[in-house]
């Protein structure tokens, strides 16, 4: 590390060596001799604030003023006569003459924090300070010259600003003449502990009290935390803990009071050039790939079924059924097939892979239903109670004389069945 770069961080008092954290503080020694715009980019709470400040110390304009606007926290009204000023009697309220930023920074520098979030209407107006450094004042027709030097900063995506027409692309690459990062704190593993260090003694001289220090496990735990407010965050955590607990040596688990293990998930980065995410991006999506996951299942079940059903005792099997067996029952719940019939695989050595399975009817004789499940029309036709029932039945009962037990097995129906329909339809006789 340079003798400058460590001179700046001492004068400063930033603490950290992360090659992203140094490489953004050479920059900023690097353009502060020149006048060209600086955009400074970084998450809430980096610490995006020190850049302008070495800018300025560093620059021809140190002894000039140096004004801080923090463009988000200016009423939209307001934000004009803020920067450029305005003339007595402009708009309401305007009972004298007052000097904007502009006028007032010139020959210095102005810091423009939240940059993202300046109204349309005074991008245009800051725009033309940067190209030509003239303005007017809110109700004036003088155009008025100013030599300001403008470092930016922001938080916010500014490239999905410019497509959602919220910020001026024009303005953007006039203010990142130069573009400076800064990282966040989750990506400074090792700079954590050092200033949690720093923190507690900065505060335990200001409060007057013992200093705080990290047992191994605390320091730890709180390097894997993320740290979605960075330093800001840490700073804050470390003045509560100073002036709240009273054991100075604190543990991992006086820690997770403050910062609790349950947010220590992975975050959600928005990133206009990470890859394509997966096709079921939202939960609905997901909902409905399990649900028709799920009516395919149930169509296959029943299509086996039906099948099983009217080939029962003969034993055979067709190909597509032993398909059907293969994708359906290898789930741990082989049991259950339709409300009571159970599907069982005879353990035989020297059976094939797939074996034929008998049916066990329960005693609830679930199969009285069987009408309800639907065959397709390309199978071929027996005798089934879907069409003309009433004269199959018939007939199945002159086939076995009478023998109700043996016309039920010819219908692929249950006996129970059969004497509802015989009882339904007159055939008792």
């Amino acid at each position: 590390m340079s003798n400058e770069l460590q001179n700046i961080k001492n004068r400063f008092g930033i603490i950290g060596n992360f090659p992203a954290l140094n490489r953004a503080l050479e920059k900023s020694i690097q353009v502060a001799p020149t006048d060209i715009s600086v955009l400074v980019i970084g998450e809430s709470g980096v610490g995006k604030e020190f850049i302008p400040k070495i800018i300025h110390s560093e620059s021809r304009r140190k002894h000039q003023p140096y004004i801080v606007v923090n463009c988000g926290a200016i009423p939209e009204g307001t934000i004009d006569s803020e920067l450029f000023g305005h003339e007595k009697g402009a708009f309401t309220g305007a009972t004298a003459t007052r000097k904007g930023y502009f006028e007032v920074a010139d020959g210095g520098t102005i810091f423009l924090d939240e940059v993202g979030e300046l109204p349309l209407q005074t991008q245009v107006r800051l725009l033309r300070v940067l190209e030509s450094g003239e303005f007017m004042k809110v109700g004036s027709s003088q155009v008025q010259k100013t030599n300001v030097r403008i470092v930016a900063a922001t938080n916010v995506n500014m490239m999905k600003a410019i497509h959602d027409g919220r910020f001026r692309e024009d303005l953007y690459y006039r203010l990142n003449t130069v573009q400076i990062d800064m990282p966040p704190l989750r990506e400074r593993k090792g700079d954590i502990h050092l200033l949690f260090r720093k923190f507690a003694i900065d505060f335990a001289e200001k409060y007057r009290m013992p200093e705080l220090e990290l047992e191994p496990s605390a320091v730890h735990y709180i390097e894997s935390y993320s740290f979605p407010g960075n330093v800001r965050q840490l700073r804050n955590l470390v003045e509560q803990m100073t002036v709240v607990e009273r054991n100075r040596n604190i543990t991992a688990e006086k820690l997770a009071e403050y910062i609790p293990m349950e947010t220590h998930l992975p975050m959600v980065v928005n990133n206009q050039n990470s890859p394509k995410q997966s096709d079921f991006g939202s939960e609905r999506e997901i909902m409905y790939k399990i649900l028709f996951d799920m009516r395919n299942d149930i169509n296959d079940l029943k299509s086996l079924t039906s099948e099983l059903i009217k080939n029962r005792g003969t034993g055979d099997l067709s190909s597509h059924e032993k398909n059907l067996i293969n994708r359906i029952y290898t789930s741990e719940n082989q049991q259950q097939v339709n409300q009571g019939s159970l599907l069982y695989f005879e353990n035989n050595k020297d059976a094939p892979a797939v074996q034929t399975p008998t049916i066990i009817s329960s005693p609830d004789d679930s199969y009285e239903d069987v009408e309800d499940i639907e065959v397709e029309e390309n199978k071929p036709e027996s005798l089934s109670l879907q069409n003309n029932e009433k004269d199959l039945i018939i007939k199945a009962l002159e086939k076995h004389k009478g023998r109700r037990n043996r016309a039920a097995d010819e219908l692929g129906i249950s006996q129970r069945t059969l004497y509802r329909k015989i009882k339904q339809y007159n055939l008792e006789d």
